[in-house]
């Protein structure tokens, strides 16, 4: 008993190491780039308007955090709107797909005509349509995140095993029943991965839309940086952008975390960090 309860608190230590490792070793991976990029920067004596240090641009990026922030803000909405979009409409759109193979042969040619045309093609129809405000790079938006949603919510719907149908029934439950209670959990997986995808391609699609005709939002300052060779600006703009990312990204990550703990992807990093 003595031998057990001694190694548990070494089990708990390498627990913590494990953690700590998991979170340590990626930022020092970018700490090396970043280094890497610096001294490189000093030695070939590469001028500041062709590629500027690390530390330039992180100095003007908290000397341009208000305009930063003041764009940041437009782009973020334009991407959540179109974000929730496409989530509003993909969902119930997968659920019919997947209830209806006759509806699934009318709708599907047309969702991959829309996937394979280009978005920024698209785009400037809008500008003509809606004019230079925010509708267009909502759409734009929704396009880029919309298809990924769908296809894998469809595929959810349809990943329940037939032993999991046949108790399903063997229960007497009704066909609401079975889709809200055995259904739709087994979905939330595959859910969560398109919808984890559409996340960093919706901040994409904000930016395109952003790009074709705007007078603000980050894809409007990265044109006029460029254009006035505002090099540093516009990678502290890029910096900008990727926060907004990674922040959109891990959130989604998160209510992941909340509403399915129980899937294997969750449960193999736990026992990886116990190990």
């Amino acid at each position: 008993m003595s031998s057990i309860a001694a190694k548990a608190p070494e089990r708990n230590d390498r627990g913590v190491v494990a953690a700590l490792g998991r979170r340590v070793v990626p930022l020092a991976g970018i700490l090396v780039f970043l280094l890497i990029w610096e001294v490189g920067v000093k030695v070939f004596k590469a001028p500041v308007y062709l590629l500027p240090p690390p530390t330039t641009i992180f100095r003007v990026f908290f000397d341009e955090l208000p305009k930063l922030l003041h764009h940041g803000w437009v782009t973020t909405y334009e991407m959540l709107v179109g974000y929730g979009l496409a989530v509003a409409i993909a969902l119930p759109l997968a659920i019919a797909i997947t209830a209806s193979a006759r509806f699934d042969r009318f709708v599907m040619p047309t969702m991959l005509f829309f996937q394979v045309v280009p978005k920024i093609a698209i785009a400037p129809l809008f500008l003509v349509w809606f004019g230079v405000g925010t509708l267009p790079k909502v759409l734009v938006a929704f396009l880029i995140s919309f298809f990924p949603i769908v296809i894998d919510a469809a595929v959810g719907l349809r990943s329940m095993s037939s032993e999991m149908n046949d108790l399903a029934r063997s229960m007497g439950a009704s066909r609401m029943q079975t889709f809200l209670q055995f259904r739709l959990p087994t979905s939330l997986p595959y859910l969560f991965s398109g919808l984890k995808v559409a996340a960093t391609l919706a901040i994409a699609g904000a930016v395109v839309g952003e790009f074709v005709g705007a007078d603000k939002g980050l894809g409007y300052l990265l044109l006029v940086t460029n254009s006035n060779l505002e090099t540093p600006l516009m990678f502290a703009t890029i910096l900008a952008l990727t926060i907004i990312g990674l922040v959109f990204f891990y959130a989604v990550e998160f209510l992941e975390k909340l509403l399915i703990p129980w899937h294997v992807s969750h449960r193999v990093r736990e026992d990886a960090a116990t190990m």
